[in-house]
């Protein structure tokens, strides 16, 4: 008789049903060959003394396995593994110091597949060092008290087909009108649901978009700083990415007409109310200028506005999408960054005819988002909850930015040189040439402190970086910049 108490491990801390791991654990070997078709297995009283289990669960097990047939029980002679399973090679069991154990999950795939180099970047994410990330907002703010309310009263309203089954592609209806109005009265935009796709998270949209737009070979125009991950996306698409410089007032549409009149250029990629990673804005004068270059070459222009809800100086400039009378502008946005990063709802707002394709590309990437969290974002949209949230986060994000700049000042007037951005949640730092950013990084982590490196935002020698201050509080930001004023110093010896 086989080992069985060995080979079938029983943890009583999981929350899987003992049956359950008893039937998985007899599946396994089965498919391992350690267990052979035909063998007889021990009837339930004995299996049950075995593993020191009730006899209930043992038959529990043996019925699972029977319904899955994997096991035949034939009345008189007992129960077999299946004869009908294919024919597995018997391998043996490894031996470690304590006996049998089971096999190990692979540890590398036994097939070929195809691995991009141009996706094998490291994504941002928040971690448990103190310091400067991003530019994250303080998801101590969010209003998961409202939120979840909000999400517990809508399943308590009883049987919602429309909720809890298939929905749009386009995504959840409701949120989608809410959102029209909302992006009207906040951002001038002059639409309706039609012209709204619900995505989860900017990303998504600015990745259905360019597959959309771009093929194999079209030239896309980023700036020479740019988000790295719409680099990538462009890239991975076989678009030819071309850098144009970007100074005090923005991207520079200068050069951008200067490669217009060179060669086709298919989409421009734009942050225009902040540029990623440098925060500037993009002047009147240049917005009016873009626009009636892509009306001249017809080119795309693919409009990120990732933190317009954040604003500190005074009215905020219009999207370019406000002032797009010829359908050219593709409007992308989220409200991550204004509830929170876990919580994946962004949009893509474009002319009818885009957004239906949207759609049917969407559909085979991810067939719908979470319908019930849009239902419950839109009604805190509707209910005024959201616009009452972000009133009380852009005060709290305006006074320590002005902490922070007040902080940098004292602290590192030799040694960084930056401009108090206008809105946002994060300072362009750019560090004195004397300082190695990519060391000075490394030593600041080594010291528990978390600093930006200067290489994620597609561009090389750059001795900058972004330092998020949305995320600190006073206290905590106080103590960051204090070690980072250490480690500099160190460094500067």
């Amino acid at each position: 008789m086989l080992p069985y108490l060995t080979l079938i491990e029983i943890n009583r801390q999981t929350a899987t049903a003992v049956y359950v791991q008893i039937a998985n654990a007899i599946v396994r070997h089965v498919k391992n060959g350690v267990i052979p078709t035909g063998t007889k297995l021990p009837g339930t009283r004995i299996m049950a003394g075995l593993l020191n289990i009730h006899r209930k669960t043992a038959v529990a097990a043996y019925d699972e396995l029977a319904a899955q047939g994997w096991i035949e029980q034939i009345p008189s002679k007992g129960t077999f593994v299946s004869r009908q399973l294919p024919e597995i090679q018997p391998q043996a069991l490894p031996q470690t110091a304590k006996g049998i154990r089971q096999n190990p999950h692979p540890a590398q795939a036994g097939f070929t597949f195809s691995k991009d180099t141009i996706l094998q970047r490291p994504a941002l994410k928040a971690g448990n060092l103190l310091g400067f990330d991003d530019g994250f907002p303080d998801v101590r703010l969010a209003p998961l008290d409202v939120l979840a309310r909000k999400y517990r009263a809508i399943l308590k309203r009883g049987f919602q087909k429309k909720l809890l089954s298939y929905s749009d592609t386009l995504g959840n209806a409701y949120l989608r009108q809410v959102l029209a109005g909302y992006l009207h009265q906040s951002r001038g935009l002059a639409i309706s649901e039609d012209t709204v796709c619900i995505t989860r998270g900017s990303v998504m949209g600015i990745y259905l978009a360019a597959q959309l737009i771009c093929q194999n070979g079209d030239a896309v125009i980023v700036g020479q700083t740019n988000y790295l991950t719409a680099s990538m996306i462009f890239q991975q698409i076989g678009a030819k990415v071309i850098k144009v410089p970007v100074d005090g007032q923005g991207i520079s549409v200068d050069a951008i007409e200067q490669m217009c009149q060179k060669q086709r250029i298919r989409l421009l990629y734009v942050t225009p109310h902040h540029h990623y990673p440098t925060t500037v804005t993009l002047s009147a004068e240049r917005r009016i200028r873009l626009l009636q270059l892509a009306g001249q070459y017809g080119f795309v222009i693919l409009e990120d506005d990732y933190d317009y809800d954040y604003h500190y100086a005074s009215s905020p400039i219009l999207p370019l999408a406000s002032a797009d009378t010829h359908g050219m502008v593709v409007y992308v946005g989220s409200l991550s960054k204004v509830i929170a990063p876990a919580f994946r709802v962004g949009y893509v707002v474009a002319p009818p005819d885009f957004i239906e394709q949207m759609g049917c590309l969407r559909r085979i990437i991810d067939r719908q988002g979470d319908t019930i969290l849009e239902q419950a974002v839109a009604e805190l949209i509707a209910e005024g909850e959201l616009k009452r949230h972000l009133k009380k986060a852009q005060k709290l994000y305006h006074q320590r930015r002005d902490h922070f700049c007040g902080l940098l000042e004292n602290h590192f007037e030799d040694a960084m040189h930056f401009k108090i951005p206008a809105g946002g949640m994060a300072v362009w730092a750019e560090f004195n040439e004397s300082l190695s950013l990519p060391k000075l990084a490394e030593n600041a982590r080594k010291n528990g402190l978390l600093l930006g490196d200067g290489r994620n935002y597609d561009a090389w020698n750059i001795n900058a970086t972004r330092m998020g201050f949305a995320s600190l509080t006073m206290n905590e930001m106080e103590k960051a910049v204090e070690m980072l004023a250490a480690v500099v110093k160190k460094n500067g010896e």
